[in-house]
């Protein structure tokens, strides 16, 4: 009989990564999206990703094209960073979970899974929150669960300019020693870009109480921890609700989206899946 021929492995078709503006309550939000080559069938449910500050959507660009190859993925700009329209002065999580919300509702997206990464976190909580019926799965990557520990906020410009020095050793810190420069200088290009709303991001996290959100969400939930609450103990695990399943990247910094996606999509495709 004549022998059948080896069979070839599946080839992944990358998705098509496009941007785009969408209409909320306070003007514009930019977004970055994967979607799917297979053209909507047999997709998982989509995800949206929502950004740590002082970065935005911009941040999620290498993950989209691995996260995007089975499902859409949404990455927005928040409001006020990126090329997204900015919120009202003092506007909190709740007023950045809606502006989201507008969003989803413009996409008449039946159900949806969440990831959110630091500030991106308390919104994605919160969203799940006050959408339970459309929220499937949750994912915080370096939740804050302490608001007496806030991020370094970037540094105000100085005239001569000696503020970006120092800025840029935060980037090259942030990115890790592994990354190439023209990882850290994207990443300084973003702290200096959004400087201006990190500051007022900050004070939206220190006003959330995030441990007692989580207490209102029921949905399957995939904690994060990366090498910065890994080596500090920063967001201990106890803090987290018993359900959680808690995944540690003790070699990833926060960084991880950009420096090493490939390791963000394993650990959130076999949760989501």
């Amino acid at each position: 009989m004549p022998k059948s021929p080896p069979s070839r492995p599946a080839v992944t078709t990358p998705p098509r990564v496009r941007r785009g503006y969408f209409e909320c309550r306070y003007g514009q939000l930019h977004v970055h999206n994967a979607i799917p080559s297979g053209g909507g069938f047999e997709e998982g449910t989509p995800l949206l990703c929502l950004h740590q500050s002082p970065h935005s959507g911009r941040s999620f660009a290498r993950f989209l094209s691995l996260a995007g190859v089975g499902r859409s993925v949404f990455a927005p700009d928040l409001p006020g960073f990126g090329d997204s329209d900015p919120p009202p002065p003092g506007a909190g999580v709740a007023e950045h979970a809606a502006a989201l919300g507008d969003f989803l509702d413009s996409m008449r997206l039946r159900q949806i899974d969440l990831l959110g990464h630091r500030f991106g976190a308390l919104i994605a909580a919160e969203l799940a929150a006050i959408r339970p019926n459309q929220v499937r799965r949750l994912v915080l990557v370096s939740p804050p669960l302490s608001r007496d520990t806030p991020e370094p906020q970037p540094l105000a410009a100085a005239t001569d300019g000696s503020h970006l020095l120092e800025e840029w050793r935060r980037a090259v810190a942030y990115c890790g020693p592994d990354a190439s420069p023209e990882a850290a200088a994207a990443a300084l290009a973003e702290r200096l870009r959004n400087g201006a709303q990190a500051a007022a991001a900050a004070a939206a996290e220190r006003s959330y109480d995030l441990r007692a959100r989580l207490t209102q969400v029921s949905v399957p939930l995939l904690v994060l921890r990366l090498r910065e609450e890994v080596a500090s103990n920063k967001g201990q695990v106890r803090d987290m609700p018993a359900r959680a399943r808690v995944v540690e990247l003790p070699e990833r910094g926060g960084s991880v989206f950009e420096t090493a996606p490939e390791v963000a999509a394993r650990a959130v495709e076999g949760f989501l899946r």
